[in-house]
């Protein structure tokens, strides 16, 4: 059968799907053969080629950016395989970005052309953008799209090293990059996930993941567009429809981000929970108690990758794993990967545990994970230079995310490199303390980051999100600060700078448009009253027990302020102060 055989390039896969009868796309109320989805492709392809041939003509040189502002609808697929056939850029545009944000995006990746449809448009209203914006579900659009309904595929494929993508990093700590990607990068990341994961023409991925992020577009378009397999879309995620949307649509495979998982662990379980096609998930932070509750609840694996939308690093996920580590070296051939002191360069000392699973040398074994082989795959950011040289600087690729690596090898995550925490002068990761107040019952969602500390360093604070059933009013904060000491004390493997100084209980995380916990918020937030119930030890409080505890009142956030004070380190009051 034509287009069986996996296609080793971008372009030569979308080729494929020509005469190809069987769905490639399905979703909320369509149905679409890979040879439809090719056909539209190559009629958005030929639009293109032709709104923008005079600005071609004046620039034969420079390749058109197509901006995408769209859900989860097959017009993003479409004009991501169209931007492939006709060597144009897509660009993902992030539609929870507003005002002056949104069109600094626009204008910042020298968008030529926008595509957007009635549920995005008012997004642009008042933005005076100078590009033309199509509106995929307006008469005018179908009207522009009616003259080249028979258009066939370009005749000269652009090359492998041609710019396919521009997608942004996810904003989660300071503005957003717009990270390049080509045609090579794309179709060599998505051939490793169809060895890795054995995909075929057979299988289904899910996609509920927004497109215009790289998790969705790497980790799932990209591969079942090689594998000649089949793409489920939703519009936007949905915990609710999660498991129905995997059985309608047969779907085997999906990518998540840690907070969507937690989202679909949270709604109301079934006792036929577990039968459904799903077989694995791919993707990052989703921490070990929750990959074990998924994987008891639903029968389905989850595989927790390392890697980044820059391409720089990436891990080779081993099903041997030990609990906790991400995977070791030897993603990609010449990879030379290590974890560093981010001031020296020096390798650090390898990681070692005590009997109870606790790592003992943190202060010394914790480092900045890099590729010291020269920009090891990263192919830049757009009009951004200085972001790009920090990246690669001494030859080396910085991943800014903090690692340590045992004896044997396996790298283990510890937070970003904003998530370092130096409490009593001890380096402390924030991904071991939330993987151990992961474990508390009562906890739907964990996030653990750094608050200045009055004297010197930093103090640990924690964010909350309470099952269903469980509730954080003024009147519940005696039993959650004896169930919460209760807990933390029979951890055996929670160090004495650990615990938290601070617990704030949200009624929902703070997340990002991508579903990554937007720790920027909470840090922000810090220890002000802002109707949260905040619990906090009192400096000199015993550390695990009910007694240790107590809600956070204004006057002790007061007290707060003037030790600050006292110790001349009033900048880093909290911003409402």
């Amino acid at each position: 059968m034509p287009g069986t055989e996996r296609q080793a390039t971008l372009v030569g896969a979308i080729l494929a799907q020509r005469g190809r009868h069987r769905p490639g796309l399905v979703g909320e109320g369509f149905t679409r053969s890979h040879d439809e989805v090719f056909r539209a492709a190559c009629a958005r392809a030929a639009l293109v080629t032709a709104l923008l041939a005079d600005r071609r003509r004046r620039h034969p040189d420079v390749r058109p950016h197509v901006g995408l502002l769209l859900d989860n609808t097959p017009e993003y697929v479409y004009w991501l395989q169209a931007c492939a056939l006709a060597g144009a850029t897509a660009v993902g545009i992030n539609p929870t970005r507003r005002g002056p944000d949104l069109r600094r995006d626009i204008q910042h990746t020298d968008c030529a052309l926008v595509v957007t449809e009635a549920a995005r448009r008012p997004l642009l209203d008042g933005l005076d953008l100078p590009m033309p914006v199509l509106d995929s579900d307006s008469p005018d659009y179908a009207a522009l799209l009616a003259d080249h309904l028979d258009a066939a595929a370009p005749a000269l494929p652009p090359a492998p090293e041609t710019r396919i993508l521009l997608t942004f990093t996810s904003g989660s700590t300071g503005a957003p990059k717009a990270v390049i990607c080509s045609q090579r990068r794309l179709a060599r990341a998505g051939e490793k996930l169809c060895q890795m994961f054995g995909l075929t023409a057979e299988d289904t991925g899910y996609a509920c993941m927004p497109l215009f992020h790289g998790n969705a577009t790497m980790a799932l378009w990209a591969p079942m567009l090689l594998a000649g397999g089949t793409v489920a879309l939703r519009r936007s995620f949905s915990a609710s429809h999660f498991l129905d949307d995997v059985r309608r649509y047969r779907a085997g495979y999906f990518t998540y981000v840690g907070r969507a998982v937690s989202y679909v662990l949270a709604t109301d379980p079934r006792p036929d929970d577990a039968e459904s096609p799903l077989r694995l998930g791919f993707g990052t932070e989703a921490g070990a108690v929750d990959a074990d509750r998924f994987q008891r609840r639903f029968g389905c694996r989850l595989v927790e990758g390392y890697g980044s939308s820059e391409g720089g690093c990436n891990l080779r996920q081993d099903p041997a794993a030990p609990p906790g580590a991400v995977g070791r070296a030897g993603s990609g051939p010449g990879d030379d990967l290590a974890v560093v002191d981010p001031e020296t360069g020096a390798e650090c000392p390898r990681s070692r545990f005590d009997a109870t699973g606790r790592l003992v040398n943190g202060a010394e074994a914790i480092g900045e994970l890099v590729n010291r082989t020269a920009r090891a795959g990263f192919e830049g950011y757009w009009r951004n230079p200085e972001a790009g040289a920090a990246r690669t600087r001494d030859g080396w690729y910085w991943t800014g995310d903090l690692f340590h690596r045992d004896a044997e090898g396996w790298f283990r995550f510890a937070g970003r490199s904003a998530d370092w925490l130096r409490v009593d002068s001890e380096n402390l990761a924030v991904a071991d303390i939330e993987n151990i107040l992961g474990r508390w019952d009562a906890a739907e969602a964990v996030a653990v980051y750094a608050v200045p500390d009055p004297v010197a360093g930093d103090q640990v604070m924690a964010a909350v999100q309470l099952r269903p059933g469980h509730s954080a009013g003024p009147a519940d904060a005696p039993a959650l600060a004896a169930a919460l000491a209760e807990f933390l004390a029979a951890q055996p493997d929670l160090g004495t700078k650990m615990p938290p100084r601070f617990v704030r209980f949200v009624r929902t995380m703070p997340a990002t448009a991508t579903h990554k916990t937007a720790k920027a918020e909470l840090r922000a937030a810090r220890w002000s009253l802002s109707g949260d119930l905040v619990l906090w030890r009192p400096y000199g409080a015993a550390r695990a027990t009910s007694a240790g505890y107590r809600p956070l009142t204004a006057q002790d956030v007061e007290k707060l302020h003037a030790r600050f004070a006292e110790h001349g380190r009033t900048e880093l009051l909290s911003p409402e102060r």
